[in-house]
């Protein structure tokens, strides 16, 4: 899986001395407002290659940089970076408390970024360590609260799909019949969770955030949800793309189909002959399609097709962020990354 194809040799050469340079230097407290940000180039070249190269060292460097250029703008395009930034801090417990106070002169308004991270990032003391800088991000408090008293999911409390919904559920759910029930606190599926759990990976190079888009493969045959299939399809796409490039990610699949349910396993074997296939481009095709047909089943389809829509500007995002960081460029799906637009999915689909 490679970071990013640049433009020129010369262009990323350039980009990764100057990252070099960016990285070598000691971390300021505050970045001066004229100090330029790397590139964004370089920034994912350099996410891409983490996991082979730990520095953690690195991290409150490219936080700032990330906050520089306006990256934790929209919550909806940086879930690859938080989930990063959570990584980073779970495969790192000693220099935890460390890493975060140094990424906290960031823009104030920025910081839900460190309070997320640091709930998502599998730490057994997670909670006392953003305890003890709640004081230092005032602003953030009622967020920080809502996460030390569990009214906030962690990335351990993700709503699988376990079981499909009968006709009498869904007869159930029509009617809003048992609706006053307390659900739960779970991360709902979507695209935008995908771009976390590939970020907790290239920060870690660990099975756990895969085994966790493992689960949501199911999804992928969905017929009912366009928000489901959608997601499903992201998971399918993005876990065979990137394991056409790396090997380990393809073995750890190959591994892992082994103990999966009969529903998981036959769609995580689709995904390793496409990956062994280099066909990826087809199974991008028939996703769409999928969604295309699903759009025609009638109006409650196209009701929900129009409120799905409109998750990150495109529920079909599959996986935006992370396509740059491992140089999915044969997507075409437009996205600019750390910036406020991310177009895909929905919006391509209706423009092909």
């Amino acid at each position: 899986m490679v970071a990013g194809l640049l433009r020129s040799t010369v262009a990323g050469i350039f980009a990764l001395v100057a990252l070099a340079i960016i990285l070598a230097a000691p971390a300021p407290a505050a970045a001066p407002a004229s100090a330029a940000p790397p590139s964004t180039d370089a920034i994912l070249k350099w996410i891409g290659d983490y996991r082979h190269r730990p520095d953690p060292a690195g991290l409150p460097v490219l936080v700032h940089a990330l906050s520089q250029l306006q990256a934790f703008k929209d919550s909806e395009t940086c879930g690859a970076y938080i989930g990063f930034i959570g990584g980073v801090l779970g495969a790192n417990p000693a220099r935890a408390k460390g890493l975060v106070a140094k990424m906290l002169s960031i823009a104030p308004a920025d910081r839900w970024v460190l309070v997320r991270a640091i709930a998502y990032s599998g730490l057994s003391n997670w909670k006392e360590l953003l305890t003890s800088f709640a004081d230092r991000m005032p602003e953030r408090r009622p967020m920080i609260d809502r996460y030390l008293d569990g009214k906030l999911p962690t990335l351990d409390q993700i709503a699988y799909q376990t079981a499909k919904p009968g006709m009498f559920d869904k007869i159930k759910i029509a009617l809003k019949i048992g609706s006053d029930s307390k659900k739960p606190v779970a991360i709902e599926p979507s695209p935008e969770l995908i771009d976390v759990l590939w970020g907790y990976y290239l920060a870690t190079g660990a099975y756990k955030p895969i085994g966790q888009i493992v689960k949501l493969l199911p999804l992928a045959d969905d017929k009912d949800s366009v928000n489901n299939l959608t997601t499903g399809s992201a998971a399918k796409f993005t876990l065979a793309s990137n394991a056409v490039r790396d090997l380990n990610l393809l073995s750890m699949l190959k591994w892992s189909v082994k103990s999966q349910p009969k529903e998981t396993a036959k769609v995580l074997n689709e995904v390793i002959v496409t990956a062994e296939d280099v066909d990826t481009a087809d199974m991008r095709k028939e996703s769409l399609a999928a969604i295309e047909r699903l759009k025609q089943k009638g109006p409650h389809s196209k009701r929900e097709l129009t409120s799905a829509g409109q998750i990150g500007q495109g529920a079909l995002s599959m996986g935006c962020i992370v396509a740059a960081v491992t140089g999915q460029v044969e997507l075409g799906l437009p996205c600019v990354i750390g910036g406020a637009a991310y177009s895909a999915g929905m919006q391509y689909m209706s423009s092909r």
